[in-house]
């Protein structure tokens, strides 16, 4: 089972061009970097009350596009189909149809 910090990653490989450029930079800052709340604060020169608000606010958005569209659950199971090798290639190809 993936976790929560892990998955919020995955979305914000596919969802990154629909936050706004200072959301899309504090969730890198603080799941990709790692970085802390008060480093990420002292980057931007905002408190970190601001930067834990706009952690949460990203999230939440990323979270409801992923509810929404489901991009991220259509890659790995089209992802999981195409690197079966127990199926053929005709099988592929018709799982794929019914799915999109």
């Amino acid at each position: 089972m993936i976790n929560d910090f892990d998955y919020i990653n995955e979305l914000l490989t596919i969802y990154k061009p629909l936050l706004t450029d200072k959301q899309a930079d504090i969730l890198e800052k603080y799941y990709r970097y790692n970085l802390s709340l008060s480093e990420i604060s002292e980057d931007l020169g905002i408190s970190r009350s601001a930067v834990s608000y706009a952690i949460e606010h990203a999230k939440n958005k990323i979270l409801s596009f992923e509810t929404k569209l489901c991009l991220n659950e259509k890659f790995k199971k089209t992802y999981s189909i195409l690197n079966n090798e127990e199926i053929d290639d005709s099988t592929k190809v018709n799982k794929l149809k019914e799915m999109y």
